[in-house]
């Protein structure tokens, strides 16, 4: 008898408001009218499978597609309710949009979904991090040496300027370490890049080991990624300061 119930409560979350027929996530397969928002994740939301290597053109022409029929205009004279729906799926459309739409962004949703929580990677978090001391990203142990040096010398020019004084000498030294900053940053992408493949196939295989040593791998990049893009930025705010 639960078996039953839980078909039927299962089968009306699918179901149309309107005339009951199976319902996509954004509209109703048969009479198309707009469907209040569903918690499915922006590839489903875009009818995608789950990967890393998606079509991008295909996911523009679904984005754009989608768009006009969510255009405020064609819901001005239906119901309040499908207003709100209409502005609710349109919201959603351009967040999953813009998620995917960018590499990092799709691999960073990609592994949230997959239960990893990546280092904290903004300014705000790096800050809050500093004054609370509960969680600091992570030195890459091949950067501690460079981390150290750079460390002393932003400290030095920092000194130096409070002074009211110039070091063109120091100044140089942080803007070529800057430049290495960069290009380790770059090839870190090209690296995750790399990987997209062995996910993509480990996971249509259904490879759990394999799954679980790309992921971390992954993770491992984009965690090393983020720690050298605060370094870079570290540089700028004292250079330009």
């Amino acid at each position: 008898m639960a078996t039953d119930v839980n078909t039927a409560t299962v089968a009306a979350a699918h179901s149309c408001w309107s005339c009951g027929d199976m319902r996509a996530a954004q509209f109703c397969k048969a009479c198309g009218k707009v469907q209040p928002p569903e918690p499915v994740d922006y590839f489903s939301f875009f009818g995608l499978p789950r990967k890393l290597n998606i079509d991008t053109s295909t996911l523009e022409r679904e984005f754009y597609s989608l768009s006009r029929k969510l255009h405020p205009d064609i819901y001005a004279g239906s119901k309040s309710q499908e207003q709100e729906w209409s502005l609710e799926q349109s919201s959603r459309l351009n967040d999953a949009y813009r998620i995917l739409k960018d590499p990092i962004r799709r691999t960073e949703y990609l592994l949230k979904l997959e239960g990893v929580e990546l280092e904290g990677q903004s300014k705000a978090a790096t800050e809050e991090a500093r004054k609370t001391g509960e969680k600091k990203q992570i030195v890459p142990p091949d950067l501690l040496e460079e981390v150290f040096e750079l460390n002393m010398q932003l400290e030095e020019l920092r000194a130096t300027k409070k002074l009211g004084e110039e070091d063109p000498a120091l100044i140089q030294e942080l803007q070529a370490h800057k430049q290495s900053l960069e290009m380790k940053f770059n090839t870190l992408f090209d690296e995750l890049k790399g990987y997209w493949d062995e996910w993509d196939s480990a996971d249509k295989c259904h490879n759990e080991q394999e799954r679980r040593r790309v992921r971390d791998k992954m993770v491992d990049l984009l965690n090393r990624r983020s720690y050298i893009r605060n370094l870079v930025r570290d540089v700028n705010e004292v250079l330009e300061a």
